[in-house]
């Protein structure tokens, strides 16, 4: 039997979770606001935000920045601000902000097993595009990062429900390790520490999958793959560890909903944006076509074009891709929720897309037959609904 999730050596704060966990970089890239108020709410407190560089914030050059963070890192192993509990499986129960239960099981995969390359055939994939040039900057930051905090989260395709909840089902036999609420009216979180005899069957369950996968795919990457792709790179570099810390989630938990992640173009003249994706596309009004909604000034506008992918995200993506090339003064972002992006689409110059998403049962077909997918094809759930860094484990 391969072991394909491993127990780790889990390091986690001696006090006060509340303010020790945060949200993922990648989230509230275009609204610092979050992040303010988030660094208001930590205060002077031992904090993850201290540890991470969020998006917003990325410039040109981040040295200095990095290297607080990697000194971060190192004061608090030295100032002996976790409890370390070896060699652990940790099972997750996430209540999000609509009370809805999210379950999770957090340990170490094989890097071995990892590639993020289109039409990769590995156990573990990238379901969506890896933007090389996004490497690098994130190895900066881990190459000599004496930690990691993962916001990776891998999906499983177990419709009979064999691997985690089980573990769901007995959680009040196991070692509590935490419970509080997340910052940000984010919901809450308990975790437990499995029992060797769980950790067997945890593996024994995932390599019965693998088994019956049509093509050995067992994880596919939902959440957090330029993070593992870095880890990848570092690894294959000489200057980071052969595994990774993930969260394991079955695509079919209930509270598993799959949302498309929106664009929103700044710094262009809206009209003239949508008259020329018309233009590439081909207006169409037939069945077939894909329907978009575009905001921009208060106005929402329907629009409707040839497909030029397989979905609705594959056909913008690969105009904007074309259009940034000669366009270079625009900016694009990646937005999650409606709201998000109609409240953003009031600024001048700025135009966004709505348009339909993928359903969940469709991820794993369509990286076994097609290769990895758009990048930001789809989000699992709302922004606040993403992984928060928690868990935390020495990688040097």
């Amino acid at each position: 039997m391969n072991k394909h999730l491993l127990p780790a050596d889990i390091l986690l704060p001696k006090n006060d979770f509340s303010k020790w966990s945060v949200i993922a970089c990648d989230q509230y890239t275009s609204e610092p606001k979050y992040w303010e108020e988030t660094k208001e709410i930590v205060g002077n407190s031992i904090s993850a935000l201290n540890l991470i560089l969020p998006e917003v914030f990325l410039s040109d050059d981040e040295s200095a920045r990095i290297n607080s963070i990697n000194k971060t890192m190192q004061e608090y192993i030295e100032n002996d601000v976790f409890n370390s509990f070896d060699n652990t499986i940790v099972y997750t129960c996430r209540t999000l902000k609509d009370g809805k239960k999210r379950h999770g099981l957090v340990g170490l995969i094989d890097l071995e097993d990892y590639s993020y390359e289109k039409d990769a055939k590995t156990a573990i994939r990238a379901t969506e595009e890896t933007v090389v040039d996004r490497i690098p900057p994130r190895v900066k930051i881990r190459k000599d990062a004496p930690l990691e905090l993962p916001h990776i989260m891998l999906l499983i395709d177990d419709p009979e429900r064999i691997v985690i909840e089980p573990i769901a089902d007995k959680a009040d036999n196991f070692k509590k390790l935490y419970e509080f609420e997340l910052m940000q009216n984010a919901g809450s979180i308990v975790g437990y520490a499995l029992s060797s005899d769980s950790v067997n069957n945890v593996q024994s369950a995932l390599d019965t999958l693998k088994n019956n996968s049509a093509d050995g795919l067992l994880f596919a990457v939902g959440d957090g793959n330029h993070s593992l792709a870095t880890a990848k790179e570092c690894y294959r570099m000489g200057c980071g560890s052969r595994y990774a810390l993930v969260e394991v989630v079955n695509i079919h938990d209930f509270s598993l909903e799959f949302e498309p992640i929106y664009r929103v173009v700044f710094g262009a003249n809206a009209e003239k944006l949508i008259s020329d994706f018309i233009n590439w596309c081909g207006e169409d009004s037939s069945e077939n076509s894909q329907k978009f909604t575009c905001v921009y000034n208060g106005i929402e506008k329907e629009i409707s074009v040839n497909a030029k992918g397989t979905l609705c995200v594959a056909t913008l993506q690969a105009f904007l891709d074309n259009y940034l090339k000669d366009n270079k003064n625009l900016k694009l972002d990646y937005i999650h929720g409606t709201e998000s992006v109609r409240e953003l689409c009031k600024k001048e110059n700025t135009v966004g897309f709505i348009f339909s998403g993928m359903e969940k049962s469709e991820l794993f077909k369509a990286v076994s037959n097609d290769g990895s997918l758009p990048r930001k094809t789809f989000s699992m759930g709302c922004a606040d609904d993403k992984r928060f860094y928690l868990e935390a484990r020495k990688i040097k």
